[in-house]
């Protein structure tokens, strides 16, 4: 069971790796102060989250790995991120849009993680959830916002959501290593978050005046290393420094 543990912590712990690193790229650029601030601090929330996951990771790879060393040293076929994540941030309204459904998906599997057989994973949801909420909390309210806002920002919203679906379907997607470790009692079941997940995300939705795609065909493949080139750009920027200085300590 080792090495499927040390792939599903990778997946969670790649999923707020590479969202934070997005997230960043918005400081000094959101629509207005506050929000640029929020949004640096959902950032900060995710890198957190990544470095308890990557922290664990490490320590299943053996002595001689370190955080640093799990998140800047490995292939682009080494991450198992979700795809969306990956995406480009466009612009306020496809931010927003990810935002919410990934925050909506992530809230509901990290409330599932906190009954985790595995010690590891479920401190790791007891200190996440609290910030995992209020992010469900604040992109929801933002869809709401500009759903039911102008009818600009109404299109354009609606346009994000569509353009965002076919990338939904990845998170909910389980092979053999989900269905070993549920059955040790260790992952999520992603059965019933599709179901909570869908109903939570009509919901919000319909209060913001936008309508839910129909369920099409799906992209996968992040969950197994299979990337966009978007994430190739990513870990372009993120892993340069410390390539050049392997032997640096911050």
């Amino acid at each position: 069971m080792q090495k499927e543990l040390l792939h599903y912590t990778l997946r969670l712990g790649d999923n707020a790796l590479i969202l934070g690193h997005r997230l960043a790229e918005w400081c000094g650029h959101g629509p207005v102060l506050e929000q640029d601030i929020a949004l640096s601090n959902i950032a900060l929330d995710h890198l957190g989250q990544a470095r308890m996951l990557l922290q664990y990771a490490a320590r299943q790879k053996g002595e001689s790995y370190t955080e640093d060393k799990v998140a800047f040293f490995r292939d682009i076929t080494e991450y198992y991120n979700l795809l969306i994540l990956e995406l480009p941030n466009g612009d306020w309204g496809d931010t927003l849009a990810r935002q919410f459904l990934f925050d909506t998906y992530n809230y509901f599997f990290y409330t599932e993680l906190l009954n985790s057989k595995d010690d590891h994973l479920k401190a790791v949801a007891q200190k996440a959830i609290k910030e995992i909420t209020y992010h469900a909390q604040w992109s929801a309210e933002w869809i709401i916002r500009l759903g039911d806002g102008t009818e600009e920002s109404h299109q354009r919203v609606q346009k994000s959501i569509d353009d965002l679906w076919m990338w939904t379907g990845e998170m909910f997607t389980m092979d053999e290593i989900d269905q070993k470790l549920i059955e040790e009692g260790v992952a999520v079941d992603l059965a019933p978050i599709k179901e909570q997940w869908h109903q939570k995300v009509a919901e919000i939705l319909d209060v913001a005046t936008l309508k839910k795609p129909q369920d099409d065909w799906m992209q996968s493949g992040g969950k197994q290393g299979e990337h966009s080139e978007y994430l190739g750009y990513i870990l372009a920027e993120m892993q340069h420094l410390p390539r050049m200085h392997p032997e640096a300590e911050w």
